[in-house]
């Protein structure tokens, strides 16, 4: 009997796991919009699952930030306003920084190699003028400088406020494309010459630049 219960529980955590992936991902590129309601039934209906399985989905959006609890509507999507970036850059700052001054001493070529694809996506892209495709690429760009810094605690701080700046990106909006993706390629060639105090530099002054611009 114990061991049913154990296997029902891992298939429950699994699916858990599953509706949690697909709504925080609806929420990063705004398919839920901030202020959605995230009803349980609903949402059980729509990926055919029982509720309780939603129900622990929904807590876990709630408890990384993704969703808000109110007493009347229930959970919701999180609403980013573009003040509430502010302290976020400003901890960016400084993070950002160390990851590329780290990244240009540890990044493996594989890794190197994935930078300089995504430099040559983002070109094309602020070319096309797409503004869509210029904050993926804008945020995948240092998520990859992240991973690249082959620091876990450093990944999971960043992560965080990568994908908060995601949310509140789509109303901040992001000006200067080019200015952006010039920057890019300077952080790349501090990155890609091993130039650990140059690399940290550049980030630190991209993401400042960014900062004044979005807040004055």
């Amino acid at each position: 009997m114990s061991e049913v219960m154990t296997e029902d529980a891992a298939i429950g955590a699994r699916v858990a796991d599953t509706v949690y992936n697909r709504l925080r991902d609806e929420i990063l590129n705004h398919t839920l919009p901030a202020g959605e309601r995230l009803s349980v039934p609903a949402i059980a209906e729509r990926f055919n699952v029982s509720r309780s399985p939603v129900r622990e989905a929904v807590l876990r959006l709630v408890q990384d930030e993704f969703a808000q609890e109110s007493r009347n509507k229930g959970a919701t999507v999180t609403h980013i306003r573009v003040e509430d970036l502010a302290p976020l850059y400003e901890v960016r700052e400084v993070l950002e920084g160390l990851a590329a001054g780290l990244s240009a001493e540890h990044a493996t070529r594989e890794q190197l190699g994935q930078l300089q694809r995504n430099l040559m996506r983002h070109q094309a892209a602020v070319a096309a003028g797409d503004l869509s495709e210029h904050i993926e690429l804008d945020l995948e760009f240092h998520a990859l400088i992240t991973w690249a810094s082959g620091n876990p605690v450093l990944v999971s701080h960043l992560d965080k406020i990568h994908q908060k700046i995601r949310l509140g990106m789509i109303e901040a909006g992001q000006a200067g494309a080019e200015v952006a993706l010039k920057e890019h390629g300077d952080i790349l060639q501090a990155i890609l010459a091993g130039d650990t105090q140059r690399s940290d530099t550049l980030a630190r002054a991209h993401v400042k630049r960014v900062r004044k611009d979005l807040f004055g």
